[in-house]
């Protein structure tokens, strides 16, 4: 009997002890959420971790992620990128070897996104980053998307849009070189610019180095060089200084800015400076209808603001995991074959109704969905001006 009692005791140690450690974690899909929370731009990492605990109460509210008929709780980890492409590299390494998140969402510059991104690929864990716009942060890296258009689409659409408006043809172009979004948007937005209007049409091409606030020298080439329009694709803390200190040089043509203009620290910054101004992005907020307007009414209730495209884009992003996830037909408990279940189900999304536009993903993980111009009005708001489709 003695023999018996050990014979099945042995058994059960043996079981716990070669039994897989992932099974336990299939009680709960980890969402990693890689975001600036502070740096240089905090605001970005706000909106972020907002519409992530948003779109986590609906999922809580839901009893979970439903995948081949058996519901799951989720969990968020949210962790501080820093506004810093290390500090992006080290949070998406922690997540993949420690937390073991099923899938990343963010980073959300490009910056930090496109390290972040050869992290997630080695790792062969899915990441998607809703607002890097660099064409570099999915290129030839089949567990990397985006929720947003790329650089390449979004130059042009600057490029016509001024020359569609306004009738000029010269254009000069302010824009920090050690940044990888900026500096890509402008050298895109420059080719586009010359082939409408031809070559030495960009006549001046000013660059700066992150962290800069005196722009005085750059502005006064811009001035002097006859150029007629002014584009920017800075992030908010330097639009505001951008836009201020070229008023007080004496300039008074329109500056165009782009995707990055979009937060609502940049007229909070900018004031009455930026009234009239002109921006491409990914929504408008004012004149929003249906679900768009449904989550902004609800992000503003809550968190007292109306959100920007960030969060918008990132309410979008989770929204495409939560599709991706719903459809892999089961959890198996193996994080690594989970993982790359689920970067095939993102692959596969089409005609994903967002609150951003209908997008469909390519090859590269990249997303085919128009563009908005803004207008920035007297009152601060940012308003539908026109969209631009590919």
């Amino acid at each position: 009997m003695r023999k018996g009692w050990l014979f099945i005791i042995s058994c059960l140690v043996i079981s716990l002890v070669f039994m897989p450690s992932a099974w336990c974690k299939t009680k709960t899909i980890k969402v990693g959420i890689n975001a600036p929370m502070t740096g240089d731009i905090p605001k970005v990492g706000e909106g972020s971790k907002f519409a992530a605990q948003m779109w986590l109460e609906d999922i809580k509210a839901a009893g979970g992620l439903e995948v081949g008929g058996k519901k799951y709780p989720v969990e968020l980890v949210i962790e501080d990128n820093e506004s810093k492409a290390e500090s992006a590299v080290k949070v998406n390494t922690k997540m993949i070897t420690e937390d073991e998140v099923l899938v990343i969402v963010g980073p959300q510059s490009s910056k930090q996104a496109i390290p972040a991104g050869e992290v997630a690929n080695n790792y062969k864990t899915p990441m998607i980053s809703p607002w890097s716009t660099n064409p570099d942060t999915t290129n030839d890296r089949p567990f990397v998307f985006r929720g947003c258009f790329l650089d390449p689409f979004q130059g042009p659409v600057l490029a016509n849009f001024i020359k569609e408006e306004f009738g000029f043809t010269k254009a000069a172009v302010l824009y920090d070189v050690a940044s990888d979004y900026p500096k890509g948007l402008a050298e895109f937005f420059k080719e586009a610019w010359e082939k409408v209007n031809g070559a030495g049409s960009v006549v001046a091409f000013e660059s700066f180095t992150t962290k800069d606030a005196d722009f005085s020298s750059q502005l006064s080439k811009i001035i002097k060089s006859g150029a007629e329009v002014l584009f920017t694709p800075q992030y908010y803390n330097e639009v505001a200084l951008i836009v201020q200190q070229a008023h007080e040089l004496g300039w008074k043509k329109p500056i165009v800015g782009s995707d990055s203009w979009g937060s609502a620290e940049t007229v909070e910054l900018c004031g009455k400076d930026c009234y009239g101004l002109f921006f491409s992005t990914h929504y408008a907020a004012a004149g929003a209808k249906g679900a768009t307007k449904a989550f902004i009414d609800r992000y503003n209730k809550k968190y007292g603001y109306v959100p920007d495209d960030v969060g918008a884009l990132t309410w979008d992003a989770l929204g495409i995991v939560q599709a991706a996830i719903q459809s892999m037909g089961k959890i198996t408990g193996n994080i690594e074959k989970d993982r790359q279940s689920l970067r095939n189900a993102m692959a596969k999304v089409k005609e994903f109704n967002g609150i951003t536009g209908k997008m469909t993903f390519t090859e590269n993980g990249d997303p085919i969905k128009c563009a908005v111009i803004v207008k920035i009005s007297d009152k601060g708001e940012y308003e539908f001006f026109k969209s631009v489709c590919p």
